[in-house]
């Protein structure tokens, strides 16, 4: 089994699988007469349907027990998904690129630093969210509406990765 290396959550090294919701480096402008800085635009929420709804939720998290034998990831083919840490805590994320199935491969595993979020296009492997706290929350942005949008794909033994504690 391979052991996921984790790297450090950025725009650029996530791209591929979606947008980091973050502050640092993010178009800006003032609003309010000047008393509220808005970022805006840091992310776009997918629907693949007319009728479906962007929907807000919290999710409160339990850790799971490291280092993680990752032997599943999931995917939203008709909507995107976002995680915006509400306690500050840093979070780990495992990816995959788009396709019919995870590659084994090309799972990536990131640290998110507390005061990023993320987004997964529509379609992105992952796995459910992993935190590092016993308990933290999260402010999920997905999609409601008709239809499966939860596709599971469960690893052979010999394609199983290993997600090593965070330092």
């Amino acid at each position: 089994m391979r052991t996921l290396m984790i790297e450090p959550l950025s725009k650029e090294a996530f791209a591929p699988f979606g947008d980091v919701i973050e502050t640092d480096g993010s178009d800006h402008f003032m609003i309010n007469n000047g008393s509220t800085m808005r970022f805006h635009r840091l992310a776009t929420v997918e629907t693949a349907q007319p009728e479906d709804q962007a929907i807000i939720s919290i999710f409160r998290a339990d850790a799971l027990e490291m280092p993680l034998t990752i032997r599943m990831l999931e995917r939203h083919p008709l909507g995107s998904q976002a995680f915006i840490p509400l306690l500050g805590n840093p979070f780990l994320i495992v990816v995959a690129p788009l396709g019919d199935e995870p590659v084994s491969g090309l799972v990536r595993a990131f640290v998110s630093n507390g005061r990023q979020g993320i987004n997964y296009h529509r379609g992105v492997w992952h796995h459910p969210v992993l935190t590092i706290e016993k308990r933290d929350d999260f402010l999920v942005v997905d999609r409601s509406g008709k239809g499966n949008n939860c596709d599971e794909h469960f690893f052979k033994e010999d394609e199983c990765l290993i997600l090593a504690p965070h330092q």
